[in-house]
């Protein structure tokens, strides 16, 4: 199976979930990162079509090796490519010099706690949530925040010291209904925490009950004509319909971890690690593990622990927190082991989970489906046995000459591997040592040049050779085989055209095959091709020749001039179709017009 060939498989076997696609090239490294809404479709795409944009073409050709994660939504998997964008630098991605943040909301560590939009995320005690692909998401929801919950904006030290001595005044927003004065004491810090506990609920996805507060207040406004009005809630309710204001990609409340789940079945276990660093995914690696013992899973989790920590594959990791599906009697100096039961690393184990399992199912799949090869092979086996032949016919080439009243005399060799064509192992040949018409002797020649080459330069031979014709070119490729000395390692038939009879070496008789077998059509395919082909080859050679000889046949043109025109033009058709101008450059004035106006005179009527 070619390179291509093998990525498309694994690609056409990734689920139909959104994630994130990691190229690698032959030292694996990281070469492209990218997004999907649909992993299947979107990998597969690089594989199934030519590109013409050059650099993707070069980018396909430098993949070696394809990873993913699955994650739960579109917006995670924009998030994590940026992520991971960032730590691998791709070779093939766009490095954005203009590197902001994504925004988030943040609930500040402080008395009478202010909520923001900010672009940088710091461990002062806050408590920030996003990130937000769509600044303009942010904004509606820090606007319905305030609207509901009336909370301050300004960036006053609310300490109790300070509102008992009565450092301030009410400003604006009071005079306005947006705030409720805790500054001068009118809200108590009870109170406004109520709320704040209210906000850090709708920040975590459960907006549900704020979405039916909106609506309706929009359908208050448009009873009361404030139709303007209703319509701005209308889009605001929309954009929150469609937000998950909780992202399990990244969270910076969660510190440095590594999470390990792991599946097993009856002779393997599958284990699954991701790496999380500064609150984001930056890794993801899945491994089979076969069974020796019957191990338990307890057992090969822990081994498969300290085996990954200490990989150099994934930088010795040093994270001081090991997450668990479940209990293990693992002890690592300064690491805590835990095994979470809600919230955002319990997530973090579920999206392990899901990753997990797809790449079991992708091993079991492997294990009990059969490669394209395999299946090839299979019905490769019943041309063996049908044929009698000493191998399977994995390898097979095909030869036909071609010759028109015994002038241009080629031969074609085509070449099949696993049932199916290889195109760039096909070759033609022109007859150099008979004249005349005389299929045998150009057979034997062909023969003779092709498995002498092979041998020559140390390449493998053929399972089989199918020659295009009866018992008597059938003979004469055999004649070439033993003077070779090869006759012994390789089968050899030849299949007539008229009654489709195959013949055989050892056997006197033809051989009938059943008309809508595999073996017939598989022949008969290879035949068909051989005969194209070599008929392609024989129609340009014929009509070089014509030309040439057209070309030659014109008073005051030899055999030098036209040697100047082909080693400038490259063909005598070039020189047909070449205009004055280019064949005075190259032969003079006088002779090109004796050439072009021969090509263009007036057709007779």
């Amino acid at each position: 199976m070619s390179k291509i060939e093998e990525l498309k498989h694994i690609a056409l076997n990734l689920p139909q979930k959104p994630g994130v696609y990691l190229f690698l090239d032959k030292n694996d490294k990281v070469i492209y990162v990218g997004k999907a809404k649909n992993l299947k479709k979107r990998v597969s795409s690089y594989f199934n079509r030519t590109h013409e944009n050059p650099k993707t073409q070069l980018l396909v050709k430098h993949i070696n090796s394809i990873r993913h994660i699955i994650v739960e939504t579109e917006t995670d998997a924009f998030l994590l490519e940026n992520t991971l964008i960032k730590q691998y630098k791709p070779k093939y991605n766009i490095q954005l010099k203009d590197d902001k943040s994504y925004p988030w909301i943040v609930i500040k560590n402080e008395p009478f706690p202010r909520v923001l939009i900010t672009r940088n995320v710091e461990k002062d005690g806050s408590q920030y949530f996003g990130p937000y692909t769509s600044m303009q998401l942010a904004k509606t929801l820090l606007e319905l925040i305030k609207e509901v919950f009336k909370i301050r904006t300004c960036n006053l030290d609310l300490s109790p010291e300070k509102i008992k001595l009565k450092k301030y005044k009410p400003c604006l927003e009071y005079h306005i209904n947006n705030c409720l004065a805790p500054c001068i004491g009118l809200q108590s810090q009870q109170d406004y925490d109520k709320n704040i506990e209210q906000i850090r609920k709708i920040l975590k996805g459960k907006i549900q009950s704020v979405i039916n507060y909106m609506k309706q207040q929009m359908f208050e406004y448009a009873e009361n004509l404030e139709f303007e009005k209703a319509n701005e809630l209308k889009e605001k309710i929309q954009l929150l319909e469609n937000y998950q204001s909780k992202s399990t990609v990244v969270n910076p409340a969660l510190n440095d971890l590594d999470v390990f789940t792991i599946i097993d079945s009856e002779n393997f276990a599958y284990v699954n690690f991701l790496k999380v660093v500064d609150g984001k995914i930056i890794q993801t690696y899945s491994t089979q593990i076969r069974k020796k013992l019957n191990e338990d899973k307890k057992e090969i989790l822990e081994q498969a622990i300290l085996h990954i920590r200490e990989n150099k594959l994934f930088n010795v990791s040093n994270a001081r927190e090991i997450l668990v599906p479940f209990e293990i009697d693992l002890y690592l100096p300064n690491v805590k082991i835990t095994v979470p039961k809600k919230g955002d690393k319990k997530k973090l184990i579920e999206l392990s989970f899901k990753n997990l399992e797809y790449y079991k199912n992708f091993k079991d799949k492997q294990l009990t489906s059969t490669s394209p090869e395999k299946k090839a092979i299979k019905l490769l086996e019943q041309v063996k046995k049908d044929l009698n032949l000493k191998n399977v016919p994995i390898h097979i080439e095909c030869f036909d000459n071609s010759n028109l009243q015994g002038t241009n005399a080629v031969a074609s060799c085509v070449v099949f591997k696993y049932g199916k064509p290889s195109k760039k192992d096909y070759r033609k040949f022109s007859i150099k040592t008979v004249q005349g018409i005389d299929d045998f002797a150009s057979m034997r020649e062909v023969i003779y040049r092709r498995y002498k080459r092979l041998l020559d330069e140390n390449q493998p031979l053929p399972d089989l050779i199918v020659i295009d014709g009866g018992k008597g070119q059938l003979s004469a490729a055999l004649e070439s085989l033993k003077k070779l000395n090869i006759h012994d390692k390789v089968d050899i038939i030849s299949i007539a055209k008229r009654f489709e009879e195959i013949y055989r070496t050892n056997d006197p008789y033809p051989l009938y095959i059943d008309r809508k077998s595999y073996t017939l059509k598989l022949i008969q395919q290879i035949r068909d091709e051989a005969h194209r082909f070599g008929i392609s080859y024989h129609r340009q050679k014929r009509d070089k020749n014509f030309l040439q000889s057209e070309i030659l046949k014109i008073p005051g043109i030899g055999f030098k001039t036209y040697q100047k025109l082909i080693e400038e033009l490259g063909s005598p058709e070039q020189i047909k179709k070449a205009n004055l101008n280019t064949l005075s450059k190259i032969i003079g004035p006088a002779k090109a017009k004796l050439i072009h106006e021969y090509f263009n005179k007036p057709k007779q009527p």
